[in-house]
């Protein structure tokens, strides 16, 4: 049994905002973090597991080499093994190249009729929560997105689904895939012993020539050059102006309504 977690390095939010000049963002000059919904993820699985002592967590990643640093905290919280996808060729993918290169990375590791895959609801630096129900579509899975509750019962899952106006709860079958809400869990921390024994735990990287050949991989519709969508712009947004300070009297107070009706603002 194997639950299998989509995770993905993003930029810190808190940070600046580093663009090259194709319009794509330039990873390796920002702060980057692990996605908050898909640390959600990881802990669902890591939930399970521990119902489930002969399963297996493994998180899977694409992105650069440096994004091992995340992977290894993972390992640190209590994933099993973990799995980078990397490689020049995958750079600059869209949404729907994302989706079938990591769908051919879960085909290549397998999937059995007890595994379930997880992915988070969406990236923030994207935001387009699409990646996990694509993945869902292209491995023939059954999917419950917005995950906010999952239980195992008799050999099915019992998912409750959060809606903008209520809960749906939903029983699938297995293999399936869920993408998890933060409403869901509170992710849990690394421990002392995790930080001192990732490194026994295995790493593997995938790479271009590892999976070219699996079938869900289409060659001409992965990376920058061959991701249907394109990137038009993109920039640091620019930075506000000083502020006005007003003096705390009747004078004052005054002379800031009138400057606000002049600009039709009030």
């Amino acid at each position: 049994m194997k639950y299998i977690v989509c995770v993905k390095q993003v930029p810190n939010t808190s940070g600046k905002v580093a663009v090259k000049e194709d319009g794509t963002m330039d990873r390796s000059k920002m702060a980057t973090i692990i996605n908050p919904d898909d640390l959600n993820a990881v802990e669902a699985a890591l939930a399970l597991r521990d119902e489930n002592p002969d399963a297996k967590v493994i998180v899977i990643s694409m992105g650069p080499p440096p994004a091992k640093g995340m992977l290894h905290e993972l390992l640190a919280m209590g994933a099993d093994e973990a799995v980078l996808v990397s490689g020049r060729e995958f750079g600059g993918s869209d949404t729907f190249a994302t989706s079938q290169i990591l769908a051919g990375a879960i085909a290549h590791i397998g999937l059995d009729k007890d595994d379930i895959v997880f992915c988070g609801r969406q990236a923030i630096d994207g935001d387009t929560a699409q990646v996990g129900p694509q993945i869902a579509e292209k491995l023939g899975l059954p999917q419950v997105s917005y995950a906010a509750d999952i239980q195992q019962k008799d050999g099915t899952l019992m998912v409750k689904r959060m809606l903008e106006d209520g809960y749906m709860t939903i029983e699938v079958e297995t293999p399936c895939l869920l993408t998890c809400i933060k409403e869901l869990n509170k992710p849990r921390y690394m421990t002392v012993r995790g930080v001192l024994e990732f490194d026994q735990k295995p790493l593997t990287v995938f790479d271009f020539e590892t999976l070219k050949d699996e079938p869900l991989i289409e060659l001409d519709t992965i990376g920058l050059k061959g991701s249907p969508t394109n990137v038009y712009k993109s920039f640091s947004p620019p930075a506000k102006g000083e502020g006005v300070r007003v003096e705390a009297t009747a004078d004052g107070i005054r002379g800031m309504v009138e400057d606000l009706c002049e600009k039709h603002i009030v």
